[in-house]
């Protein structure tokens, strides 16, 4: 049944017979440069030099003012919601259709996800799902939001630029501001997308990216924090490196910190990775207008960005039916070597989050029948 698909992927990637990955990282510049100019350097741990050009590489890429390195996107988002001020009890809003890191971030700082519907077209938060849970849901006490039903303070919300694809931001920045909830973006996806000329991430108080090794650039691990406020990005930037009080022999620590800055041999790579992103962007454009074009010719849905944004096409995404043409295609491509994936199972259905507090949801489950990635790998 899906013969064509397999074949038209396997003719685009040109790989016959072998495996296709769904995406495989792209290593065409300084990377092995840099790594070794990092391991003759001896400086291969949290102090280097490529830490710091990775940061101030970031801030140009995104136009925020600052930018903090990580271990990963996870850590970066747990400090972005500690640094905004997030506190054990608190509620974190959050879309349920969305990688796993999103609420385990919320719950490693003793928050507790809410989840809110998302949005057909972006697969991201939902700013009407949003101002419709927020006005039955919530009163504001002190100029700050409560949940009315548990008592507890809606301290952050976290939208997620789905696969790359920008969710409506500015909607949500908006009735966030009303709310005095702190908004915060899970942008690990989002690299090189933008809401018309403005990067995602840059919406918020705070953004949070990734670089693992499936995503557009990748240093094997890696993440990021940008903000345009000074005080929050030397605060991340303080706890992220144990807290401790800079000086030249003496160890004294503030505060609880974390050991998550990001090490210079990761930095080395993503420097070398973020060098090249705007070929490995127009590459992913060129790639997904091949699938638009191709599944415009049947009966599967291609997704295509908002118009108004720009998407980097991280992951390419068709539309099935329903779940049983989800699960055919699923077993047909994999069964040919051909990787493909569904989307994630939804947050509140996995057992450490069934107890969170959700609306309807309607979208999302929608979403979760229907949606699989196919290969989105750079072509060189």
């Amino acid at each position: 049944m899906y013969n064509d698909v397999i074949s038209f992927i396997r003719q685009t990637f040109n790989t016959p017979e072998e495996f296709v990955p769904l995406h495989a990282p792209y290593f065409g510049g300084n990377e092995k440069k840099y790594l070794n100019e990092t391991i003759d350097s001896t400086f291969v741990s949290s102090v280097g030099a490529f830490v710091n050009r990775f940061e101030e590489m970031m801030t140009e890429i995104t136009g925020a003012k600052y930018a903090i390195a990580t271990t990963n996107g996870t850590v970066a988002l747990q400090l972005a919601l500690i640094t905004a001020g997030v506190k054990a009890g608190d509620e974190v809003i959050t879309q349920p259709l969305t990688f796993i890191a999103t609420a385990n971030a919320i719950a490693h700082s003793n928050a507790t996800p809410v989840f809110v519907d998302v949005d057909r077209d972006t697969m991201g938060l939902s700013p009407d799902a949003l101002e419709a849970f927020l006005k039955e849901h919530a009163e504001m006490k002190n100029g700050e939001a409560y949940n009315k039903g548990t008592g507890k303070r809606i301290a952050a919300c976290i939208p997620m630029h789905t696969f790359g694809f920008p969710c409506r931001i500015e909607q949500i920045a908006e009735i966030c501001a009303r709310y005095n909830i702190t908004l915060i973006e899970d942008a690990a996806e989002s690299l090189g997308s933008y809401v018309g000329d403005k990067h995602t991430g840059t919406f918020g108080k705070l953004g949070t990216f990734s670089f693992n090794g499936n995503k557009t650039v990748t240093c094997g691990g890696g993440g990021a924090i940008v903000t345009n406020d000074e005080a929050m990005a030397k605060h991340a930037k303080h706890i992220s490196t144990t807290a401790k009080v800079p000086h030249p022999w003496e160890f004294v620590h503030d505060e609880v910190g974390f050991n998550f800055r990001m090490p210079n041999l990761n930095a080395a790579l993503a420097c070398a990775q973020l060098e090249q992103l705007d070929t490995i962007l127009t590459n992913k454009r060129e790639l997904a207008s091949k699938y638009k074009d191709f599944f415009s010719n049947t009966d599967i849905g291609f997704v295509t960005e908002m118009e108004g944004t720009t998407a980097n096409y991280w992951l390419n995404c068709v539309v099935l039916n329903n779940r049983d043409e989800r699960e055919a295609f699923l077993e047909a491509t994999n069964g040919s070597k051909v990787m493909t994936r569904p989307i994630w199972r939804l947050m509140n259905k996995l057992e450490m989050y069934k107890h969170c507090q959700c609306d309807a949801l309607t979208n999302s489950e929608w979403l979760e029948d229907r949606i699989v990635n196919i290969p989105s790998s750079f072509r060189p």
